[in-house]
């Protein structure tokens, strides 16, 4: 009786250690890089103009006065007013479905596709017409991205920075639950009015170098849910773990028996 306790107590031990390797292999992310090395991945990134972003374009010079044409006095837009934007009273400019927004004297300018520093540039260049050494600075106000399924707090967040990674999203959603796919993330993107989608594994490093590492505004971040979480969501994921481990018990001790 005492060594068949000692088989069982053995063949658990087993099974236990079976099964922590298979959940380190779900759940630890950058799984390729070693304890004791580092890894060196390359990764550009400008944010790029899209149709509907709310821009805040402010123009600036050495002559305060010659600069006010170009800074139109704002109206109260509801859902953008915030500490930069009430603070100053500059327009803000919507880019339309054609990719194009009206700006004083210079007229309808095509800004979708273009990077900020890109459109800066192209400012600058036409305003030096009308202003001695002009200084523009862009804003993107609307910048948000959303990121729901298997992760503790799914919601809209709102981007000040402008830049902001993947981790970072998930970070700002409370990290993946323990029942969600870290290798098969899906970043929804919209890239010249068509929507991708776009699978993450954040088990491996090389998705740094990718164009996802990066979010860009819109983007919508899901987190897939495990087998486990799509098994039990009838009776619950602990009655699903009970079975399991009851199912094994049954074979084991029916093995011994034998």
């Amino acid at each position: 009786m005492i060594s068949i306790s000692k088989k069982i107590f053995s063949l658990l031990i087993l099974s236990l250690l079976l099964v922590s390797c298979v959940s380190r292999k779900k759940i630890v992310y950058f799984q390729d890089v070693g304890k004791d090395k580092s890894k060196e991945i390359k990764s550009d990134f400008s944010t790029k103009l899209k149709k509907d972003d709310v821009l805040m374009i402010v123009v600036s010079s050495p002559d305060v006065e010659a600069s006010l044409p170009f800074n139109l006095p704002v109206f109260s837009i509801s859902g953008f007013t915030n500490s930069a934007a009430s603070a100053y009273q500059y327009q803000l400019y919507l880019i339309d479905n054609e990719g194009n927004i009206d700006f004083p004297t210079l007229g309808k300018l095509n800004v979708a596709g273009k990077t900020k520093i890109e459109l800066i540039s192209q400012l600058t260049d036409r305003l030096k017409k009308y202003i001695n050494d002009p200084i523009v600075n862009i804003r993107i106000m609307n910048y948000k991205i959303a990121v729901t399924g298997e992760v503790n707090k799914p919601g809209n967040f709102n981007i000040v920075s402008e830049r902001v990674s993947l981790l970072d999203a998930i970070s700002l959603a409370g990290d993946l639950t323990i029942y969600g796919r870290r290798d098969n993330v899906i970043v929804i993107r919209e890239v010249n009015g068509v929507k991708t989608i776009n699978r993450i594994d954040l088990t491996k490093s090389d998705f740094i170098s990718s164009d996802f590492y990066y979010l860009s505004q819109n983007d919508v971040v899901y987190v897939e849910p495990n087998k486990t979480r799509i098994n039990s969501s009838m009776i619950g994921p602990n009655t699903a773990v009970i079975i399991s481990t009851v199912s094994v018990l049954i074979t084991v001790f029916t093995l011994l028996k034998k």
